[in-house]
């Protein structure tokens, strides 16, 4: 497996990147089979494991901690803070006071002494960005984390990130993590060239599209998650801008079986060869997920292919807006000084 520089941090990780929410109670409740799942990740030649305080509560910290016991040295681990714990109104946040807390609790969880990339999972309008850059700097400092990231975080969100730990002689984010995937495209509009221009490393996050390019759903299939069994936005049949995505799936699963290769290789496949990524995180919550993964980090598409791509999702073009999980507060109504 090819090895690519994360940013300007020197350090080398592999294009795919091991998700790790499907572990634990959201998704494999077997945790020797999760524990599995990462040494044959590991085996494969990935170095580089993503995780997040919030994922089962903080189980899949713990499963990952134990995975990599006697292995530690040999893997960029990556966690993420932000999303709230509990019922607490200080347990979540970007705040000097949870950030100082809640990376203890990781370290606790992972099971070691130091993470190699500790990300705010999420933008926070109400909290100063150099109070949440000088705390994660504090962390540096002391040898607790060796870089810093961001995710989700918006074109212009990552510039102003940027200016004040310049400006404040603060440890910058080294890396972004953003959403991205044949129909997710809109952060080649801006984030991709923005992170570009500041060195930054980007994991992307959710290759398959939280599913839809699985090649499990398609037009008119059984199977076809109907709104009333995912009561969410992203998966509201009757929305026109879904029925669009369904129509774009049909089209790229023929242009995979045209390709000869499974629709879920060409998604993985295209996410990690835009030069603006460096590694895409895949999420596998069996071993045969990820058996029908790996093979996506030794494939180059072909430039008719990517053409063909792009007629069917123009680059730059989410189809459902629902699917973009950052600067949402942009665009709302009151953004837009409207009722």
């Amino acid at each position: 497996m090819e090895y690519r520089k994360l940013g300007r941090t020197g350090v080398a990780v592999s294009p795919l990147c091991l998700g790790t929410m499907m572990f634990g109670a959201w998704g494999n409740q077997d945790r020797q089979d999760s524990i599995r799942i990462i040494h044959r990740a590991l085996d494969s030649g990935i170095n580089f494991v993503d995780s997040a305080d919030v994922y089962s509560a903080g189980e899949s910290e713990e499963i990952v901690g134990e995975a990599l016991k006697g292995r530690r040295d040999d893997v960029v681990l990556a966690t993420k803070f932000f999303m709230p714990m509990d019922g607490q109104p200080n347990h979540g946040g970007g705040s000097r006071k949870w950030i100082m807390q809640e990376v203890e609790n990781s370290l606790r969880r992972l099971g070691t002494d130091y993470i190699d990339l500790y990300q705010v999972h999420r933008p926070s309008p109400d909290t100063d960005v150099e109070e949440t850059l000088s705390a994660l700097t504090d962390l540096v400092r002391q040898g607790k984390v060796r870089y810093l990231g961001s995710s989700s975080y918006s074109g212009s969100q990552i510039v102003e990130a940027q200016w004040a730990a310049r400006e404040r002689n603060l440890e910058r984010f080294a890396t972004e993590q953003p959403p991205y995937s044949l129909l997710v495209r809109s952060i080649e509009e801006d984030v991709l060239p923005t992170v570009l221009r500041h060195g930054m490393g980007t994991l992307t996050y959710s290759p398959l599209a939280g599913g839809w390019l699985s090649g499990r759903w398609r037009k008119g299939a059984a199977s076809t998650p109907t709104s009333a069994a995912r009561p969410s936005a992203r998966f509201d049949m009757s929305s026109p801008a879904n029925q669009r995505k369904l129509d774009a799936v049909e089209q790229l699963a023929q242009l995979a079986e045209q390709s000869a290769m499974p629709l879920i290789q060409l998604a993985i496949a295209f996410a990690i060869r835009h030069p603006g990524v460096t590694s895409a995180i895949i999420g596998p919550r069996t071993i045969d997920q990820l058996e029908s993964q790996l093979p996506a980090a030794d494939i180059t598409l072909s430039s008719e292919t990517l053409d063909r791509i792009d007629d069917i999702v123009a680059p730059g073009v989410t189809i459902n807006p629902d699917d973009n999980s950052y600067g949402t507060t942009e665009l709302t109504s009151e953004a837009r000084r409207r009722p």
